[in-house]
């Protein structure tokens, strides 16, 4: 049996209620997303926010690193002011994951972004974000409805990373922001109709690879087992 990585994925940090009387903060993800990289051939390690200081000697015990969605970013990560749309940030989270992140680019360690995550990619190679993307684009298409995921075209770049992993076209989302102006040294690598940045790719990088779209929630692995082949390497 081929050896499974151990790959991290990223939590929310925000306030829970279960049972019959718990409500309480908490670290939590939704199960699409320990499925999808067990489908993939991964073991999961969840990963809430801790002390940045943390991010380079935990990097050093995992395979492979998956930042999952979740919350906007903080405006002041990219020197702007928050859009009236724009929703409340979590500090804690948004230090931590960047500090995962420039940890597994300098150990090499293989990444995937997911949605929020690609957006944090962006910031961290120094792009920007658009806030509030019907503003933008002018249609509610990538997130008309709130709380349910839905299908949208994409095209992905011939010869990237990101072409070699992705097949068929169609893909779920649920965002309200996008990349505005790219990060040093990203590649865009695939586009929705609308010309809205949906991947990006770190040239030269083990595997580092951010997608706009929600894969945990379909029926398509491509992505996830290029982490967990990645990390294998």
């Amino acid at each position: 049996m081929p050896v499974q990585p151990l790959i991290g994925v990223t939590t929310y940090l925000c306030r829970a209620r279960w049972g019959v009387a718990w409500d309480l903060p908490a670290a939590l993800l939704p199960d699409a997303y320990p499925q999808y990289v067990r489908r993939g051939g991964g073991l999961v390690a969840m990963l809430p926010p801790d002390d940045p200081t943390a991010a380079g000697p935990l990097l050093r015990r995992l395979d492979g690193l998956v930042l999952a969605g979740g919350e906007d970013l903080d405006p002041a990560l990219y020197w702007e002011e928050p859009h009236p749309r724009a929703g409340t940030p979590v500090p804690e989270r948004d230090r931590w994951e960047l500090a995962l992140l420039e940890a597994a680019l300098e150990q090499g360690v293989p990444v995937l972004g997911i949605c929020r995550g690609m957006q944090l990619m962006n910031i961290h190679a120094g792009g920007t974000l658009c806030q509030h993307l019907p503003d933008e684009v002018g249609h509610e298409g990538h997130n008309p409805v709130v709380g349910a995921f839905r299908e949208h075209a994409v095209t992905v770049v011939p010869g990237t990373r990101t072409a070699t992993l992705v097949k068929g076209s169609a893909v779920a989302t649920h965002h309200h922001q996008g990349v505005a102006r790219l990060g040093e040294g990203l590649v865009a690598s695939a586009h929705a109709e609308d010309g809205t940045v949906e991947a990006v790719e770190l040239p030269g990088a083990a595997f580092a690879v951010g997608v706009q779209w929600h894969p945990e929630v379909g029926d398509e692995y491509g992505l996830v087992r290029g982490v967990v082949e990645a990390a294998r390497g």
